[in-house]
């Protein structure tokens, strides 16, 4: 039987014979994207066994690996206690201007927050402009905004949004009905609360806190600014020291921790429905009471502190741009060029690399489509300066004539972010009607023509939604670009760590406020996927 026959068979008879050209490019796919990691366990096994060890169980190897987990564990406990109420009193209660708060409360998530770091350093640094403003009431010092409990705040104010638009969504799609049932039992609202609603919503605190706990174990420029030593600090400097030994084993231990917080997100993962007949229902809001208008304060300090900070640094830097000029560190046109073409390319090829992990993973229910489609979120869970290091070691050794071009870059990219990619394609594949493209193929077309005929006019939109977001986050990606960037290839990013880098913090303004319009776009595309009458 021909492979046609076979594919065919497939799409119309319910055959479990999986198609070939389809499976080999989907491996082909999935082993680009696993291989540079695979590349640095080669890297880190070739170093002698005696000082593995000695760098390994050292003080400063303990010291970064301790910093990393409390950074980890402060982050994530932090957006729970703010994400978890933020999202309860905009989905849930009767809080005043609630649709307004809660887009603002979702805004911080548009800052990089390394951009936040070096706001918050400026701002309340020993000699920061908050010192300044209480220096004649008598206060000669604050406390301390370096070290863990800085990074700590600032991680946090820029990331809590995550725990709140997951939780928030699952509390949209509750069935109000459950806890009625609870209150006929005589549950007061806070026993129904704890013995019904946060059950059902633990999967999507639980998603939400993975992401940021992922995200602040893999963030490399707000522990460089507030000068605490974590892996990703560690890396990068080893890695411009030449400790390439050094760099390999720490990348090693960060995956370890890496894979243990996604395994331990998998066990508190729960598959339990969240949504129901009166899922949504908003005439059941919980009534706060006198405490309708006290409430706003938690909304309101939270994305206030995040959002007017930045603003007020950025506009400080700007009134004073004319002071220690330096034309060398001037912001050129040519950078946001840059940014927008290596991430218009990095979405292309994104797009072009998910539709067949995609279409794949949607049609076939079998362990190898799911082996190739979680192939792909390998990238996404590695910190970028990890997947950059491996890529450096592959390259320089092996491919001189590809390390540091834009094509590794690129491809680096893709191998970050090409899971939001695959998420919204295959959202879309799932939705398409079988029987449309059962009736293209009795219509005597190929399965490619197929394809091109029927699904793709249908996913079109879910396609170019995946590289839209691809595009957005990579012109925020520092680490990735900082160290695979070609020599003289400047972008916004690179732009505005040299500025802090050099504490020029002037030349870092125009740059970071296009960095923002660019970044609230992509919290258009994500605000905007809720719809319905109570989404965003």
């Amino acid at each position: 039987m021909t492979l046609r026959h076979r594919i065919r068979d497939r799409l119309t008879d319910g055959d479990d014979r999986l198609p070939i050209g389809l499976t080999l490019l989907c491996a082909a796919i999935a082993a680009a994207l696993v291989f540079p990691l695979a590349w640095l366990v080669i890297e880190a096994v070739a170093v002698e066994r005696e000082r593995a060890v000695d760098l390994l169980f050292s003080a400063g190897t303990a010291d970064v690996l301790v910093n990393s987990l409390l950074l980890m564990g402060g982050v994530t406990v932090s957006c729970i206690v703010l994400g978890v109420p933020l999202a309860y009193l905009t989905a849930r209660t009767d809080l005043p201007f609630r649709r307004f708060w809660s887009v603002a409360v979702a805004l911080p998530l548009v800052v990089p927050s390394y951009v936040g770091a070096f706001s918050f350093v400026s701002a309340f640094g020993p000699q920061g402009e908050f010192h300044e403003v209480l220096a004649p009431l008598g206060v000669e010092r604050v406390p301390d905004i370096y070290g863990l409990s800085g990074t700590i705040l600032v991680i946090t104010l820029y990331t809590y949004p995550y725990v709140y638009l997951t939780t928030r969504a699952a509390l949209l799609s509750f069935d109000t009905t459950l806890l009625e049932a609870a209150r006929t039992l005589n549950h007061g609202r806070l026993s129904a609360f704890r013995r019904v609603t946060l059950p059902t919503i633990r999967p999507a605190i639980a998603a939400g806190s993975l992401l940021a706990a992922l995200y602040a174990v893999s963030d490399f420029g707000t522990p460089s600014i507030m000068r605490l030593p974590v892996f990703t600090r560690q890396i990068y400097v080893e890695y411009n020291a030449f400790g390439r030994d050094y760099a390999a084993l720490l990348s090693l231990q960060l995956l370890v921790v890496v894979v243990l917080v996604l395994a331990l997100e998998w066990a508190v993962r729960s598959d339990r429905e969240t949504s129901g007949d009166d899922a949504g229902r908003t005439e059941d809001r919980v009534s706060l009471g006198w405490l309708r208008w006290p409430a706003t304060l938690l909304p309101a300090g939270v994305s206030g502190f995040a959002l007017l900070v930045p603003l007020w640094i950025l506009g400080l830097w700007l009134v004073r741009s004319e002071s220690g000029r330096r034309p060398s560190m001037a912001f050129d046109p040519v950078q946001v060029l840059n940014s927008v073409s290596v991430s218009a390319a990095a979405a292309v090829a994104a797009a072009l690399a998910a539709i067949p992990i995609a279409y794949f993973a949607a049609n076939h229910d079998s362990p190898l489509a799911t082996v190739f489609e979680r192939a792909t979120y390998v990238g996404f869970a590695v910190p970028g300066i990890v997947l950059a290091l491996a890529l450096v070691y592959f390259g320089s050794g092996y491919v001189p004539w590809l390390y540091q071009t834009l094509p590794l870059l690129v491809f680096a990219y893709v191998v970050r972010f090409l899971p939001q990619a695959v998420g919204s394609a295959r959202t879309s594949i799932l939705q398409v009607d079988r029987r449309l493209v059962e009736a293209g193929r009795t219509l005597g077309e190929s399965p490619t023509g197929t394809f091109r005929r029927v699904t793709f006019p249908l996913v079109r939109s879910g396609i170019v939604a995946g590289a839209a977001l691809v595009f957005l986050t990579t012109m925020k990606e520092l680490p990735v670009t900082l160290v695979l960037r070609p020599s003289g290839f400047e972008t916004i990013v690179t732009q505005i760590w040299r500025a802090q880098a050099t504490a020029l913090y002037q030349y870092a303004v125009v740059p970071t406020l296009i960095l923002l319009v660019i970044s609230g776009l992509s919290m258009v595309v994500i605000l905007a996927q809720e719809g319905g009458e109570e989404g965003l």
